[in-house]
């Protein structure tokens, strides 16, 4: 028996892979097969099974394309309401796996239909629990995520005493050297407080999760559901796109037209431009958004754009389009993407900043702080208008524009975003980008 744990750094999600005599079972698999095709060549065995926990809000699964590869049947919650062919894993359903096997827990909390995957050795005793976004190391599930979405809706609050009883009644009573592997780690917007490591033990989690101390459920029910995360706008999306099942990989991608010139591009449609910041600065399309190619691109791309939302996706050369489209299609936005383009200029210039005429004048400028809420209840900059970067595209009317706006988040990441956002939609104000300077700028000064 092995275990093995496929990590993607850019969503924080982890999958897994259980081989046993030559079988494997899959749990959780992120968008792109090949990983998991090439896993089970290379240890000479055949995909057997496909789990999933439950319907995910942050990213798509390959789960259809899997079974239409491989004829793997997949096992899912009877609850999940999906659109797919499954075979139904509730609550004690087992599924043998070479010597070992793996059997269903039902554990409500971050959905209404989440389970839990218990794998059991070869003497039926309790080894590891897969526990998908139920149980992380260190935190839980947010509740909060399938208010408005799914074949089940629940309250967050409702949800959120489900989590409480299924962590009591099912997840600590296992036995405490039981390993937990969760499918998140640090980073992901489906928990608010995840450690730094990526799995853990029943024990320890007992010992050291904050949520799963003694409190009455009360306590427990106002703990999880305070200071959480935003929710980007693609989560609603990815749950019923998961529900039915996405299109397979790498067909979807190649099918997006490929431009030849800017001329080609229709106007009212959305540009985003995924080269780096600087490089956007120094010229770029008219109405272009800059979210540039980094470790969280596909988190700010989908927090930033709407599902029902159609844009051309341009970079800088065509190995860096390619790596933003598979990104993007990692939550199905490639759906979204009428045609990619490379570009190495544009026409127009991103407004300089001054950081030494800012430091003495700064009640010359308007200042937006788009840090979310969270990291903003501390300020950097005095008398800023906070407004976090995922509403920034609705709330542009609360934005005077009688003065040069100065945009800035912790690091300067986002406020390229945020600027570019601002300096797209008011043509006639001079937007600047605080970027990187923000360190240099004295707390609340």
């Amino acid at each position: 028996m092995n275990v093995h744990r496929f990590y993607d750094e850019g969503l924080a999600h982890a999958s897994y892979a259980i081989i046993s005599r030559n079988q494997v079972a899959l749990i959780d698999p992120g968008r792109n097969p090949k990983p998991y095709l090439d896993f089970a060549v290379n240890h000479h065995a055949r995909i057997s099974a496909i789990i999933e926990t439950h319907p995910h809000a942050d990213f798509v699964s390959s789960h259809v394309e899997l079974y239409e590869l491989n004829e793997a049947p997949i096992y899912t919650s009877s609850l999940a309401g999906v659109g797919y062919p499954y075979i139904p894993f509730d609550e004690g359903d087992r599924i043998p796996l070479g010597s070992i096997q793996l059997e269903a827990i039902h554990t409500p909390g971050h959905s209404p239909d989440s389970i839990s995957i218990l794998l059991l050795d070869e003497h039926a005793q309790p080894h590891a629990v897969f526990t998908g976004d139920t149980l992380f190391v260190g935190d839980v599930g947010r509740p909060d995520l399938r208010e408005n979405v799914g074949n089940i809706r629940a309250e967050a609050r409702a949800l959120a005493r489900q989590l409480y009883r299924t962590t009591r009644e099912k997840l600590m009573k296992l036995p405490h050297d039981v390993r937990v592997y969760p499918a998140h780690g640090p980073g992901s917007l489906c928990g608010k407080n995840i450690g730094s490591e990526l799995d853990s033990t029943i024990g320890r989690e007992i010992r050291e999760n904050y949520a799963l101390q003694p409190m009455s459920e009360d306590e427990f029910v106002a703990l999880v559901l305070d200071q959480l995360p935003f929710v980007p706008k693609y989560f609603a999306y990815d749950v019923m796109l998961n529900k039915q099942g996405a299109d397979a990989f790498l067909a979807s991608i190649e099918a997006i037209p490929i431009l030849v010139g800017p001329h080609e591009m229709r106007p009212q449609v959305l540009i985003v431009d995924g080269r780096p910041a600087e490089q956007f600065r120094s010229g770029h399309m008219p109405g272009a958004i800059n979210i540039p190619d980094g470790p969280r691109f596909e988190t700010w791309l989908g927090s930033v754009v709407g599902p029902e939302e159609t844009c051309y996706l341009l970079a800088a050369d065509p190995v860096q389009l390619r790596k933003l489209l598979e990104k993007a299609a990692k939550i199905g936005y490639e759906r979204l993407i009428a045609a990619t383009l490379v570009v190495t200029d544009g026409p127009l210039k991103s407004a300089p900043f001054d950081p030494e005429h800012f430091a003495s004048h700064q009640q010359a400028y308007t200042i937006v702080d788009i840090r979310n809420r969270q990291e903003s209840n501390t300020q950097i900059v005095k008398n800023a208008i906070q407004i976090p970067l995922p509403e920034l595209r609705e709330r542009l009317q609360e934005i005077p524009t009688d003065k040069p706006i100065a945009v800035h988040c912790a690091g300067g990441y986002r406020s390229a975003i945020g600027s570019s956002i601002l300096a797209s939609a008011l043509t006639d104000t001079i937007v600047q980008d605080i970027s990187t300077h923000i360190l240099d700028v004295d707390q609340a000064s």
